[in-house]
């Protein structure tokens, strides 16, 4: 079962599902998508509360995906986005929980891999981070702290949690990656503020490779840090992304503009984060694209 399963990660995460033969029940509040990937059944829920027909999907399933929340990028961050960002993560999350909780224990599914950020951390500057980094302080680190929080109530009824603390992701149709390509596409790309903080990011296919990890592995519970091992300054990453775009990489977008544009919303981008991905990588997982110029090769092209 995925909630939240009709954005980038979920579709793409069902669809790779469904293609190795698992029944893939995806919990949408509009219906089937026209992007759906066949093989998937869709089911209404309100995300609000733990009644209704979908709670009866719990029973007997191998594994719950919890993906839901509002966009984080999509809109700027008033004060009322803000609050929306923060309660549609917590009210979806406990609605799974509750209807967890309602499940016999014996057709209880018996892991809820949860959806958090890399943001967890806070801007942490040079700082080496593993899965046992101290929380941060910004808006973004108290969203996940409260995200993860709430799914972790799920650990006493005999649950095993997995939180995702996931990085940028680099896909083709990803709106983060082609809003940070766009301006070198029209030969303005360059580092963002000094270019000195750490850029976390991830490629699609791993993405959901560490979902799959998390559901399959049962060593698998906690954090895990959903980060390529190649993490580097902005400043470097930007020029990578001009010479695979075969673009100049020399006009830095000012940090005081960019917090003037975005406000909070700007911490997105200046924020320094130098996490690496030591759970996965201590359960053996291997990345398909842990390099960097071999992932935005495959994703401009």
């Amino acid at each position: 079962m995925i909630a939240g399963g009709s954005g980038l990660i979920g579709r793409y995460l069902a669809g790779n599902l469904v293609k190795d033969g698992h029944e893939v029940v995806v919990l949408s509040r509009g219906g089937k998508t026209t992007t759906a990937p066949a093989g998937v059944r869709f089911v209404s829920w309100d995300a609000r509360t733990a009644k209704g027909d979908w709670a009866k999907e719990l029973s007997g399933a191998q594994g719950v995906i919890n993906l839901a929340g509002a966009s984080i990028g999509s809109r700027r961050w008033t004060r009322r986005r803000m609050e929306d960002l923060i309660s549609s993560r917590l009210s979806a999350t406990g609605a799974l929980v509750q209807a967890l909780e309602r499940t016999p224990a014996d057709r209880r599914p018996p892991v809820l891999v949860n959806a958090s950020g890399i943001d967890y951390y806070g801007d942490r500057g040079d700082e080496v981070i593993a899965e046992d980094g101290a929380p941060g302080d910004s808006f973004l680190a108290r969203l996940s702290q409260q995200w993860e929080a709430a799914a972790q109530k799920a650990e006493p009824l005999g649950v095993r949690v997995v939180r995702i603390r996931t990085a940028m992701v680099f896909a083709h149709d990803a709106l983060a990656f082609r809003l940070l390509a766009l301006p070198f596409r029209f030969f303005g790309g360059g580092p963002l503020g000094n270019g000195r903080q750490w850029f976390t990011w991830i490629h699609l296919d791993d993405i959901a490779g560490l979902y799959r990890l998390a559901l399959e592995d049962s060593r698998a519970s906690g954090p895990i840090n959903a980060v390529a091992p190649d993490v580097r300054r902005e400043r470097e990453v930007a020029k990578e992304i001009g010479r695979v775009l075969h673009r100049p990489a020399f006009l830095p977008a000012s940090a005081l503009l960019l917090r003037l544009a975005l406000g909070a919303q700007a911490q997105l981008l200046l924020d320094s984060r130098h996490a690496i991905p030591a759970q996965a990588q201590a359960l053996g997982y291997r990345f398909k694209f842990g390099g960097l110029r071999e992932a935005l090769e495959d994703v401009t092209r």
